[in-house]
């Protein structure tokens, strides 16, 4: 039913993002109105800052735009989890490794896409946060891969171990305030 990605990669995109994609080993198929058959869509390592055109730009792209389900944003300068990812209700892999994204808490926003199960942050900032990996998991719980690494059960135990604590920490400094 669907093709080969439709590959956006190394096109050197910063914001119009009507490039026309790379021939891969696998040929892309259109349909009668010229868009992809296709729930893939590589747009990785551009100059990518923010994703404001991006539903704009799967729509051009993809005869089924609702039905994209991988999306590879990596090596570009993204600095925010855009709330316009949340929109892609079908998407089960996000690639945003190496990135510019700095506040661990956007992560967060990721929850409300419910088939989500393979997501990549490595090389941002968030990184280094010690909370890092179970903020991700914790916020995710579906998650069966973050980072090319497999969510272990211990993992999830930990993760929701640490989201308890964070909220007993958060509910009593707003009790105190």
């Amino acid at each position: 039913m669907y093709g080969a990605p439709v590959d956006l990669s190394f096109k050197n995109i910063c914001s119009a993002w009507t490039e026309e994609p790379s021939r891969g080993l696998r040929p892309l198929k259109r349909n009668s109105e010229m868009k992809y058959s296709s729930c893939s869509l590589r747009l990785n390592n551009n100059n990518i800052l923010d994703l404001h055109d991006l539903q704009k730009t799967v729509s051009y792209f993809l005869a089924e735009p609702s039905q994209l389900a991988w999306l590879d944003l990596s090596f570009n300068s993204i600095s925010h989890i855009d709330k316009v990812l949340c929109e892609l209700r079908e998407l089960r892999v996000l690639y945003l490794h190496g990135n510019s994204i700095f506040i661990l808490s956007e992560v967060d926003r990721l929850g409300a896409l419910p088939h989500l199960h393979s997501i990549t942050l490595h090389g941002n900032v968030i990184e280094t946060n010690k909370a890092y990996r179970n903020r991700g998991i914790s916020a995710l719980p579906q998650l069966k891969t973050m980072d090319f690494s497999a969510v272990t059960q211990q993992e999830r135990v930990m993760a929701e171990l640490w989201h308890q604590s964070n909220s007993r920490i958060r509910s009593n400094k707003l009790l105190k305030s």
